[in-house]
């Protein structure tokens, strides 16, 4: 979308302003973490033995021995002899500097057992969180949160990967209630082996921020099949989930797996971007075998995950405003794919909401402004639209519906 170079200006420098509170913030949560640790006595006491034994060499040394001219020269000489190098180049020669070389000698090595022990104590700490879905994933970014358990879980995951291919084990992660053991199960299978885990209540928002939502791309949300409880009261903790992440963030991607569809108007109304009501469309296609129609056979056959027959995909700027044989012609050309339809309003439903209002707004006619904001109101994402005719035009934020070779 076009936008002035002065409001450009000012976007950017609210975007650098936002990063850097981001980072003050940031800053002043760790210092005050380090300050309610017990790492800065430990810290504050090596500087003050440091700052002693170093002192008290240079009033020994200062006047006899050539190795120490300054306060610099005892302080090397105290870290290397500490940390139990030592190079030789500086050597204490009285009576008073080596008593106190033998005391920085065993400071040092006391101290080598304390960081030793601290890092062995942290690593062993982590690794316990991190199995046991207690660690909070704080590194990670445009990552997927799939929220649930399934009883398929392992081939629902393979599944998963494959079918994105930039999407790597460790770029994952799940939270549930389950039991790490189960977890540990899924790390066993090559594929998996880098996913990671937040154990807890997806329902709570503090969980799902141990889980980074904030900065994933993508959210899917499971009917939960670990959850003692009717379909109603799972639909149920699905909604609250998703209202929770958008909560959060409005920027994320969200699916959302369904086991009643009545309870998709309160997902539509949070701007959940893709809905799949199992149950309905398992109905639906029951209905379809009964009459011998044989579409039973043709979806599993075009969702068919090692054919990968019917896709969606993006295609060249160019055709934005041209027509759908125009675009029809150039697939058949350059992939041999059939184009059967476009999926419009793709990507972050809200997104899409929040441009088409400041597109509607736009007309001086109030008339017009009223019908577009009622066209405004009735966008849905990823809204497929097949076989619309030759003529009919591609819109922004589409995507072409194939079926491949």
């Amino acid at each position: 979308m076009w936008m002035s170079p002065q409001r450009e200006k000012q976007s950017k420098q609210q975007k650098r302003d936002t990063n850097n509170k981001d980072h003050l913030a940031t800053l002043t949560r760790l210092w005050k973490r380090f300050l309610r640790s017990r790492t800065w006595p430990v810290i504050l006491a090596i500087i003050l033995i440091f700052s002693l034994t170093s002192a008290g060499v240079l009033l020994f040394e200062h006047d006899i021995n050539e190795g120490f001219h300054n306060f610099g020269d005892v302080v090397w000489w105290a870290i290397v002899t500490a940390s139990t190098v030592g190079y030789g180049d500086k050597v204490p020669e009285t009576t008073g500097g080596r008593v106190i070389g033998i005391l920085v000698i065993l400071f040092g090595v006391g101290l080598a057992s304390i960081v030793t022990g601290r890092i062995a104590s942290w690593l062993v700490e982590w690794k316990i969180k991190e199995g046991s879905g207690l660690a909070t994933q704080k590194k990670l970014k445009k990552h997927l949160v799939i929220c649930g358990w399934k009883n398929e879980m392992p081939s629902l995951l393979l599944h998963i990967v494959k079918v994105n291919p930039g999407l790597a084990s460790e770029d994952i992660v799940l939270v549930s209630m389950v039991k790490p053991a189960m977890v540990e199960n899924l790390r066993s299978i090559p594929e998996l082996q880098n996913i990671n885990f937040v154990r807890g209540d997806y329902v709570d928002e503090a969980v799902l921020h141990r889980a980074n939502i904030k900065r994933a791309a993508r959210a899917l949300v499971l009917a939960d099949s670990s959850i003692e409880g009717s379909p109603q009261e799972v639909d149920s903790r699905t909604v609250m989930t998703v209202m929770t992440i958008k909560s959060i963030s409005k920027n994320i991607y969200t699916c959302v797996e369904l086991i009643d569809s009545k309870f998709e108007r309160y997902l539509r109304g949070v701007h959940c971007d893709e809905i799949f009501p199992a149950r309905y469309h398992n109905r639906i296609l029951l209905a379809n075998a009964s009459a011998a129609s044989g579409v039973t056979h043709i979806i599993r056959d075009l969702l068919d995950m090692e054919q990968n027959r019917l896709v969606t995909k993006a295609f060249p700027a160019r055709f934005v405003g041209d027509t759908f044989a125009s675009l029809s012609h150039y697939f058949m050309e350059s992939e041999k794919s059939i184009l059967i339809g476009v999926l419009e309003n793709t990507g972050n439903i809200y997104k899409r909401k929040k441009e088409a209002l400041r597109m509607a707004q736009r007309t001086p006619d109030l008339s017009r402004l009223v019908t577009n904001l009622q066209e405004v109101k009735k966008l849905q994402g990823n809204q497929p639209v097949f076989n619309p005719g030759p003529d009919y035009e591609i819109k922004p934020y589409s995507r072409a519906i194939l079926i491949q070779q």
